[in-house]
């Protein structure tokens, strides 16, 4: 589904989606394409919010930067790899866009490794989670924002494993990220002392009913029971390990491979609380934090709150359009892998993540916090839902340089 509303200069205009126009001028503006989940089991961790958080950063920057000219598209790839990819494709060739953000799955940020490539475009992931993203899969037009598999698996079970969480067992989606957790996850588990006593897959998207692989999950003897999935389907599963009261008699802790803010309060606490996560960005952390979200607020539906990926549509889209500033415009549009060195030659700093980098193999870099859920005892009201329990600094947070395999980086 296209939508055919787009973002031109700090104003909103309808009309055509590649409007004959603006192909006959000479090609000046800036388009932005946001590939997302606007209607399936994703969409609230990605979806209509991190639409709202990309046009924020692109109001802010035409704001201050009126002769740049900017629009916003949006397609939803329906978490399907040949859709998104077909889309992609028809942007580039018909469309001029010059960026696509959020990017869906990793099926899709994969697939359209050949596609930015061929055309001399930029991938911004922010919601496709797999490391091989800036590892063996890395690419010159391609940057990682956000968080990644490792990040995620790296902060929460080296952490539970030093508490106490030294058998696990992995509940798991079947498909690339799912995979990519799981393997993350069991890496620093092994590495912090703890075993991965056992694991389930199950048919991604397919099934609403967890039941079968919960009862395997708590008849393991594992101490730690780990989803390696998102969305709804993370969703269900909580509802229904409460349901069979696992995880409520303090034997067996519940461990999120990657949770958001949206999953947390689509449950809610009293399904939650107690949940052990990662996120790199919560609204509540800081002053700028906080600050970033009364702005975007106006924007996003009664009571929804940004995650780290939304987060990062805002945080990457802007570092983008100050990288197409100091190119210029002509040049930006020229040749997206010439914005990326750009942007990797420039600081990041942002209300959302502070500062920051981004490396060689387009790992954008900051630091990672180890939340758990409040009980809704705890919790002073709407979206007070994590208690901070670590911090991992920027330069621990994502996997060293050395061991991605990517071909970026020189000996």
């Amino acid at each position: 589904m296209l939508d055919r509303r787009t973002f031109v200069g700090s104003g909103l205009a309808a009309g055509a989606l590649w409007p004959r126009a603006a192909r006959a001028q000479a090609d000046r503006t800036i388009r932005i394409g946001v590939i997302t989940d606007m209607s399936g089991i994703y969409r609230d961790l990605s979806g209509p919010t991190s639409v709202a958080c990309t046009r924020q950063a692109v109001e802010e920057f035409t704001g201050a930067n009126p002769d740049i000219k900017v629009e916003v598209l949006v397609a939803d790839h329906q978490n399907k790899a040949d859709v998104g990819l077909s889309i992609i494709r028809q942007w580039f060739d018909q469309g001029g866009v010059d960026i696509i953000t959020n990017v869906g799955n990793t099926s899709i940020a994969l697939g359209a490794r050949s596609v930015i490539e061929e055309k001399d475009k930029i991938s911004l992931v922010t919601v496709a989670g797999s490391s091989d993203l800036t590892g063996k899969s890395c690419s010159p037009n391609m940057i990682h924002w956000s968080w990644d598999s490792w990040c995620l698996a790296h902060s929460t079970s080296t952490s539970l494993v030093k508490n106490g969480g030294d058998k696990w067992f992995f509940v798991t989606a079947d498909y690339a990220f799912g995979h990519a957790a799981q393997a993350d996850g069991t890496r620093f588990v092994e590495a912090a002392g703890g075993q991965v006593i056992g694991s389930v897959r199950y048919p991604f998207g397919t099934t609403n009913d967890f039941s079968s692989f919960l009862v395997r999950a708590q008849s393991s003897g594992a101490n730690v029971i780990a989803f390696a999935n998102a969305g709804a389907e993370l969703i269900a599963c909580l509802k229904q390990a409460q349901e069979f009261g696992i995880g409520q008699d303090g034997k067996q802790r519940l461990a999120s491979m990657i949770a958001f803010i949206t999953d947390i309060q689509g449950m809610g606490l009293p399904v939650a609380k107690g949940l052990a996560l990662t996120e790199t960005f919560y609204w509540d952390l800081n002053d700028r934090t906080r600050a970033f979200t009364n702005r975007v607020k106006p924007k996003l539906a009664a009571g929804a709150l940004p995650n780290m990926s939304q987060a990062g549509d805002y945080s990457g889209v802007m570092h983008y359009l100050k990288a197409v500033k100091a190119l210029g415009v002509e040049r930006a549009k020229a040749s997206g892998r010439a914005v990326v060195q750009q942007m990797k030659a420039m600081p990041t700093d942002d209300d959302c993540f502070g500062a920051g980098s981004i490396r060689v193999d387009g790992r954008k870099i900051h630091p990672a916090y180890l939340f758990t859920v409040k009980s809704p005892q705890e919790s002073k009201g709407p979206g007070d839902v994590y208690k901070l329990v670590s911090t991992l600094p920027a330069d621990q947070a994502f996997r060293p340089l050395v061991e991605g395999g990517c071909s970026l980086v020189r000996a």
